[in-house]
């Protein structure tokens, strides 16, 4: 049996197993270590497992992982959603709609603070939901929109996946910060569209929203930890842009502002334990992943299917626009069955030496790709967001928010075709930091 065949056989087996519910850290491991035992013996499984684990985690930019988690968790224990959720309906929340545009407008600024979808999406929905519903909103509009506004947390900096696809393909942090801007804002804008035409097409989704006067829209406006926290993701990210700081700085500025800022609004120690587990827990949980990754990308290598892939793909009569079609919809298919992040660190390895022998940009790549995850967040069967939305408030039906989240689906898919047609949406800021 040839080197690439065992390959391939390797991946389709981490990918079975992740499928059948095997966390993805082990799932990788585990191919990774059988497969190179089956190509160098007992001793080339030994050798992997001695270097690989150590070699994947020892580098120092990766500290950048554990302090961006802790400044998203403590961002999101002291309380400031509440307050953006306020801010962006004191903007539009008199329009028609404008509860569900505010719900999308708090989302993208919460995420620019937590930098997680799962959170961004469980914190909004218990605050945002529950306001809809009281205006006479359908969960079909109000649920769904939260569900995939939830999404933005994976490409609105300081996205975790995008921290990690940088660790996996050695790319900048700061440059993908930044071409991560534009289409961030883009799904804002595509994202309040599809609300806008889906209550045109069905007026039956919402009732007129009540009236809201002067002083209590000046009230709203000053929502409690609003404005500390505009002024966090501002320095952070903005110093990050600016050349003030490495990706490590950033990190540790953004954890030690959010710290300081669940201080300010007087959040207990209770709460304080609470953040600093769930830091330690996820940050451990990323660092296991890294790990099976490691030893995953290790066996790949070795059996060069990555180059085989490449050759056949360069001799086909495809161009290069056909097959970054054709690898964007193998995505979009893969994530009707799989999380985003298991997605990325099982596809990255096989297809980044592939779309980079084709000429394309890695910065434009990683923001594609995490684009692409953004839809598998929202589609069924998995779409954990979907999920995430349903635990956390009661009475909800499944069925609504699945059919709700289609429009935002098809502003995805638009999304990404303009990306696509216009890769200077990406790369026009990475291009002004130099």
């Amino acid at each position: 049996m040839s080197a690439p065949l065992i390959g391939l056989l390797g991946f389709l087996a981490a990918l079975a197993m992740t499928l059948l519910g095997v966390p993805v850290a082990i799932a990788m491991a585990v191919a990774g270590v059988v497969g190179f035992g089956v190509l160098r013996g007992m001793f080339g499984a030994e050798f992997i497992l001695g270097t690989a684990p150590f070699e994947a985690v020892f580098p120092y930019s990766l500290s950048v992982v554990p302090m961006f988690v802790a400044m998203g968790v403590f961002a999101a224990r002291a309380g400031i959603s509440q307050g953006l959720f306020d801010l962006a309906n004191a903007v539009v929340g008199r329009v028609r709609g404008g509860l569900a545009l505010a719900s999308i407008g708090a989302c993208a600024l919460f995420s620019a603070i937590c930098g997680s979808s799962l959170a961004t999406a469980a914190t909004m929905g218990r605050i945002a939901i529950p306001e809809m519903r009281r205006a006479g909103y359908s969960d079909r509009l109000g649920a769904a929109s939260v569900a995939a506004a939830g999404t933005l947390g994976a490409l609105i900096p300081p996205s975790v996946l995008l921290v990690i696809y940088a660790l996996l393909t050695e790319t900048s942090i700061g440059a993908l910060f930044a071409g991560a801007l534009i289409p961030g804002v883009l799904a804002v804008v595509l994202y309040a569209v599809a609300v806008m035409i889906s209550i045109r097409l069905n007026p039956g989704l919402i009732t007129p929203p009540p009236a809201v006067s002067e002083a209590e829209a000046a009230a709203r406006a000053r929502g409690r930890g609003a404005g500390p926290a505009l002024l966090l993701f501002t320095v952070v990210i903005g110093g990050l842009f600016m050349g003030w700081f490495s990706p490590t700085e950033a990190a540790s500025v953004g954890a030690v502002g959010a710290i300081a800022l669940a201080l300010w609004n007087r959040a207990g120690v209770k709460n304080f334990k609470e953040a600093a587990l769930e830091t330690t827990r996820t940050s451990a949980m990323i660092f296991m992943i890294l790990i099976g990754a490691a030893l995953f990308n290790f066996f790949l290598e070795s059996t060069g299917m990555s180059r085989v892939l490449t050759q056949w793909v360069q001799d086909s009569p495809l161009t290069p626009t056909q097959i970054m079609l054709l690898i964007l919809l193998g995505y979009i298919i893969l994530g009707c069955f799989m999380d985003a992040l298991s997605m990325l660190l099982l596809t990255v390895p096989v297809v980044f030496p592939l779309v980079m022998a084709l000429g394309y940009d890695p910065v434009w790549f990683g923001i594609m790709v995490v684009s692409v995850a953004e839809i598998a967040m929202i589609t069924p069967p998995i779409g954990i967001n979907l999920f995430i939305i349903q635990g956390v408030v009661r009475n909800l039906r499944q069925s609504d928010v699945m059919r709700g989240v289609i429009p935002f689906v098809l502003a995805d898919v638009l999304r990404i075709l303009l990306l696509l047609a216009f890769p200077a949406l990406v790369l026009f800021l990475p291009g002004l930091r130099g």
